[in-house]
């Protein structure tokens, strides 16, 4: 891409996918449904993003690190993602992926789309197993929101030319700080705060709401 002409922010789980990884590790870890009961708290904004993600990654504890490949094959990426991802890029638009999910499976769906910006939480691992520890800077609602703005200015564009898209709490804050804000299959403490809403799986129903593509 020579110049760019805009950036769109993707969050992962939920939105580019259909599944919260974490609960997928967590069936992997049998506690699938302990896990899930904190993931869907956390996403409609009754706890703690980061504090709940502790919580979870905890329960993930003693897993191979194979678990990755595993769950990846069970993921479900939206319609037409690829299609979606290719008209931003072709529009002169950077796609970037921000996710309070973990580095192994954001990195892999990163360059499988063809995407190079991207930031998502490390897990630490000892001799070839999860510790249940998270290693550096957790990707929480502030954090999401901070790096949409820091790939802005690196970029040296106008917040007029920042689309963002997301599904959970832990999103608002990015949500609101670009501008273009789409809330995609979204939990109902976003829809309620976000005006633009994409209720069908489907990242081609997005295209029509950003209003710079030629």
């Amino acid at each position: 891409m020579t110049q760019v002409k805009g950036l769109c922010v993707m969050d992962v789980d939920g939105t580019l996918i259909a599944e919260e990884v974490i609960d997928l590790l967590g069936r992997e870890a049998d506690c699938e449904e302990e896990i899930s009961q904190i993931t869907n708290l956390a996403m409609r904004g009754e706890l703690d993003f980061e504090r709940s993600l502790r919580e979870r990654v905890a329960l993930l504890k003693g897993l191979p690190i194979s678990v990755f490949d595993t769950v990846f094959k069970s993921i479900h990426i939206s319609q037409n993602a690829q299609e979606f991802i290719s008209i931003l890029q072709k529009n002169g638009i950077l796609v970037a992926l921000v996710s309070g999910g973990f580095t192994p499976i954001v990195e892999r769906l990163a360059k499988s789309l063809g995407i190079s910006y991207f930031s998502a939480n490390q897990l630490e691992v000892k001799d070839g197993f999860l510790t249940g520890q998270l290693v550096g800077e957790i990707v929480t609602g502030q954090v999401k929101k901070a790096t949409l703005e820091r790939w802005r200015k690196e970029l040296e564009l106008s917040k007029e030319r920042t689309i963002a898209v997301g599904d959970g709490a832990n999103d608002l804050l990015m949500l609101k700080s670009a501008g273009h804000s789409i809330a995609f299959c979204a939990k109902e403490v976003v829809k309620a705060e976000i005006a633009c809403h994409v209720n069908k799986r489907d990242l081609l129903e997005v295209l029509p709401l950003i209003d710079f593509l030629e």
